[in-house]
């Protein structure tokens, strides 16, 4: 056993990110302000979207972009049932209603066959998530939400770095929402970002991340400033801030090695459980290029003496975390209540969601790290098979 723990994810900091946020210490200006810009600009080419708005979650960012989408009381969003509460909160707080959808069994994301039925007069927006960075079928997507004149809100906070047929996430939809949580791709301690390429879309972010000012106080308080301002619209307080924003930028320039470290260790997973019926390991589409924020796998309970919540206990044993990803939105008692979903509703996401187990992978795991996980797994399923 290892003496050390392996967690289901770790940030990785380098000397630039440390000096970076010293410089942004010393500067005197740790909020919103020129960092903030400098990686909002650097972000927007990264992506290929013509605009980048810096927040302080992607759950703030989510919020925003139903916001400025004149998502209100009486309308619906379609999303997956099979995401975090992150991705329906900000329309519940609209006061419109989340219309969920099942997953297909192979990809885990949205099935996107079946959103047109789910579609109503009072249908606004769909919502695709890009569960653990492979990208939801988008040509469907885009092609339902033009013929019913709906907008697409894309939730790629798995995302960074993952592309659809050679297009970013955050290039395709009529907005994009980013994380920078500590378990994904790059990281500002928390944080996120909304792109578009509707100049409107942009603006109107703005104005509604810091509080409806019509002048950030950088702009203000400088030494060229100006301290009047106007309050334009009711906002809110979800700016990024440049000690934030300090980070991402030297994340940012880390992101395709990054990246790139994550392939070579699923890689190195897939090998290890090839031979192993018990594990089916994660299906990649012909027409996604995944960014890898996360390493899921599903456990074939049917073979086993153990169930998935059992496996993760045997797992701490050995000083592994692991975790799952999700429990679908249905199955939860408050959207239960509140959307009169009950168990059976949809089928695929709930039998994904008893085999599912999401294992460590971050870009500092070494690959003795990588080879202990999976030989403790496959050691588990050996002892817990059934004859």
């Amino acid at each position: 056993m290892k003496n050390k723990y392996i967690p289901l994810s770790k940030p990785f900091f380098g000397k630039e990110e440390k000096a970076a946020v010293a410089k942004a210490m010393d500067s005197g200006w740790v909020t919103l302000g020129p960092k903030t810009f400098e990686f909002e600009e650097s972000f927007k080419k990264y992506v290929a979207a013509k605009y980048a708005v810096g927040v302080s979650s992607a759950t703030a960012g989510l919020h925003l972009a139903m916001i400025v989408a004149n998502i209100k009381k009486g309308d619906e969003i379609i999303a997956p049932t099979f995401t975090f509460a992150a991705t329906i909160n900000p329309a519940l707080h609209l006061g419109a209603k989340p219309v969920l959808v099942d997953i297909k069994k192979d990809t885990f994301n949205i099935d996107t066959d079946l959103i047109e039925k789910k579609i109503t007069k009072k249908t606004r927006a769909i919502v695709p998530v890009h569960y653990a960075g492979q990208t939801v079928n988008m040509d469907q997507v885009m092609s339902l939400a033009r013929k019913y004149k709906l907008l697409v809100i894309e939730d790629a906070a798995h995302a960074l770095g993952s592309k659809y047929k050679n297009k970013s996430a955050g290039s395709i939809g009529d907005m994009t929402v980013f994380s920078f949580h500590p378990i994904k791709n790059i990281t500002t301690g928390d944080g996120g970002m909304v792109t578009t390429n509707n100049k409107s879309f942009d603006e109107l972010m703005r104005l509604y991340r810091l509080h409806g000012m019509n002048k950030e106080a950088w702009k203000r308080l400088s030494k060229t400033g100006n301290w009047y301002y106007e309050i334009t619209v009711p906002g809110y307080k979800y700016n990024m801030t440049d000690i934030a924003a300090s980070i991402g930028i030297e994340q940012l320039k880390k992101l395709k090695i990054f990246n790139k470290k994550r392939k070579v260790l699923k890689d190195l997973y897939s090998k290890e459980f090839k031979e192993i019926p018990e594990i089916t390991v994660p299906f990649v589409h012909k027409d996604s290029e995944h960014a890898w924020n996360l390493y899921s796998i599903l456990l074939d309970i049917e073979s086993l003496k153990i169930s998935r919540n059992d496996f993760i206990e045997e797992l701490k044993k050995y000083n592994i975390g692991s975790s799952v990803y999700f429990m679908p939105l249905h199955l939860h008692p408050y959207y239960k209540k509140i959307l009169g979903y009950k168990k059976g509703d949809f089928p695929n996401a709930e039998w994904v969601y008893e085999r599912i187990l999401s294992i460590p992978l971050y870009p500092a795991m070494s690959t003795s790290d990588v080879l202990y996980v999976a030989r403790t797994i496959k050691s588990i399923i050996k002892k817990y098979k059934k004859n």
